[in-house]
């Protein structure tokens, strides 16, 4: 294998990662995250022969299945991503090594998307439909470094593209929702970076739609990593848009998730409660075309008697009063 392979990434010697690594129980040891970054600009430089060494001989240690060896790839930020050299013959073998059964030839491959994606885009969105079954392979890799570089792939992509990427979103989604909710911290890391750059760049209408299936999924921490990006995403829909989705199926899921088992879930519903409070209280939102004379008129209190049961409007009260209480003696 050519060491071209690895070209535009980095290696580090971790003489420390078998020993920590045998006693950390699946999460990663300090020196490997703070050794995975280097000076960007030895970038070009790179002593690809160490890590191809490794893969390839097999030497180093076996850790979940993947044999680490003695190197390291570099994760390289978005903003030190830098063009390609040869832009056609890339794209023509990008989706071949993709599907490469060497993980650092994947690694560079899911680089070159990201490179692709930033400087490149009018050329990239075509294949778009071919790469994301990819990308979602990527994200299923067993071997964290492949796993961490999709991630990041589908952040840049996210950013990039916007709302063009909401027919392939559901494919990445759920795997970043579980990437985040694992117990690798620095994979949840960058799953949590993604899942912001999600919620931050693609619409909030388009968007809700389709986080609203996994608030009621039955792993919890799918559940509370979803209502996290949900309540994030709301404030973002503005007053027509929350008109537009409708008040009351909005304060219905914040009723829901405050009895979720996950504190995440809880908070992140209490925020949700204060924004549509605040939002309904500056715009009297209506519920819905039929009644919005009735409900413009309606305080707080009494629309959320109207559209939850007793107990959900208490406890949805409860949470607004407390912080609209808290906010007064701040003042």
């Amino acid at each position: 294998m050519s060491t071209n392979a690895v070209r535009g990434l980095n290696v580090l010697p971790i003489s420390e990662l078998e020993k920590n690594e045998n006693s950390s129980k699946g999460n990663f040891p300090n020196s490997f995250l703070e050794n995975s970054i280097v000076n960007p600009d030895n970038y070009q430089n790179v002593n690809s022969a160490s890590m191809l060494s490794a893969a390839q001989n097999g030497s180093g240690a076996e850790i979940n299945g993947d044999v680490v060896g003695n190197a390291e790839v570099e994760y390289i930020e978005t903003e030190k991503l830098t063009d390609l050299l040869s832009v056609d013959a890339t794209l023509n073998t990008l989706l071949a090594r993709l599907d490469s059964k060497d993980w650092v030839s994947v690694c560079e491959a899911l680089n070159n998307v990201r490179q692709l994606s930033v400087y490149h885009k009018e050329k990239l969105i075509d294949f778009l439909g071919d790469l994301i079954p990819k990308i979602v392979k990527s994200l299923k890799n067993p071997r964290s470094a492949v796993c961490k570089t999709a991630i990041m792939t589908c952040g840049d992509i996210f950013k990039v593209y916007n709302d063009l990427i909401i027919d392939f979103l559901d494919p990445l989604l759920v795997q970043l929702l579980l990437k985040s909710s694992q117990d690798k911290r620095f994979v949840c890391e960058a799953s949590e970076t993604a899942l912001i750059a999600m919620t931050t760049w693609i619409s909030p209408s388009l968007l809700l739609p389709r986080l609203q299936p996994y608030l009621k999924n039955k792993n919890p921490r799918i559940r509370a990593k979803a209502s996290m990006c949900f309540s994030r995403s709301v404030p973002r829909l503005g007053v027509e848009g929350i008109k537009a989705y409708g008040i009351n199926k909005l304060i219905e899921i914040a009723a829901s998730q405050l009895i979720d088992k996950l504190p995440a879930s809880r908070e992140a519903a209490r925020a949700l409660a204060v924004e549509l409070q605040a939002f309904y209280e500056t715009s009297k939102l209506s519920s819905s075309e039929d009644s919005s004379q009735e409900l413009d008129c309606l305080s707080w209190e009494a629309f959320c008697q109207a559209e939850l049961s007793a107990l959900s409007a208490q406890a949805i009260l409860r949470v607004t009063s407390i912080a609209k209480e808290g906010s007064v003696a701040g003042c």
